[in-house]
């Protein structure tokens, strides 16, 4: 059994902050790429930002230089500094994974999610 639990989300004001945390747990052998997506109502969800293990890293054009993601491999944690906040930001996020286990391999294995939402 495998858990990916985000926390860190709320509510917060245009220009504002946020730092979102997810840690995984259970039988995990090796993660590979960690990321986060996020679902605004009524659209698709959409990869925000990803990191491999050596800590290479992609974001989403529309957050480039707002947000800054970062993973700990020891703890299996993986971290969405956000700032700059905008209300298009307001979303459900989630931690997502690449995570061998002990009986085999899940891909984008992704948490329940964390609400963010940004007032103007």
């Amino acid at each position: 059994q495998v858990q990916l639990v985000e926390s860190g989300g709320g509510l917060v004001q245009a220009g504002g902050s946020l730092r979102l945390s997810c840690v995984a747990s259970g039988s995990i052998v090796s993660i590979n790429k960690m990321g986060w997506y996020r679902q605004a109502p009524g659209k698709q969800r959409e990869l925000v930002a990803a990191i491999t293990t050596g800590g290479s890293t992609n974001y989403l054009d529309s957050v480039k230089g707002r947000f800054t993601i970062s993973r700990d491999n020891v703890k299996k944690a993986v971290d969405l500094q956000m700032n700059s906040l905008k209300p298009e930001d307001t979303a459900v996020y989630y931690c997502s994974a690449d995570i061998r286990t002990l009986s085999g391999y899940l891909w984008d294995y992704q948490g329940q999610g964390t609400q963010v939402t940004v007032s103007s």
